[in-house]
């Protein structure tokens, strides 16, 4: 996991509709940047349809929600239209940006032994800043979480 007080890494990727994305583009919002394993999945459709539910109050305070998995363009949109999901899905097949946000691991499930991604999510500010960041995040909780650490 990346420490606070560090520049977020740059990145530009392709979004749900197949539109280059990058965090550049978000400079002078907060952005709330998680990463998470599996479109489609229990614990990712809980995380991301919170997300949802909440996305009116991020916005009022100013923030972005750009979700990250390793999962192609088309299955994110089926995952957006799926959840009516309002804000950027990213999909990052290469796993460079998840390599780069230290969020791609080694990860032990019933025994066996695997890479994948640890559910994390930073806070970035309006400078490009990591605020607060969290790792191994439960899925349900992470969106009120972020919120309240919005203020």
């Amino acid at each position: 996991m990346l420490s606070t007080g560090t520049c977020a890494p740059e990145f530009t990727l392709p979004d749900q509709n197949g539109k280059t994305v990058s965090l550049s583009d978000f400079r002078g919002q907060k952005v709330i940047l998680y990463f998470y394993p599996k479109d489609m999945t229990s614990g990712c459709s809980k995380q991301a349809c919170a997300f949802s539910e909440l996305y009116p109050q991020f916005r009022e305070k100013g923030a972005v929600i750009i979700g990250v998995s390793k999962d192609s363009v088309a299955s994110h949109k089926k995952f957006e239209e799926k959840y009516g999901l309002p804000f950027t899905l990213l999909s990052d097949t290469e796993k460079s940006v998840l390599m780069s946000y230290d969020v791609w691991k080694e990860k032990k499930s019933s025994g066996r032994i695997s890479m994948g991604v640890v559910r994390t999510t930073y806070l970035i500010d309006e400078n490009g800043i990591i605020i607060k960041a969290f790792d191994k995040v439960k899925a349900a909780d992470n969106p009120a979480q972020m919120l309240e650490v919005l203020g």
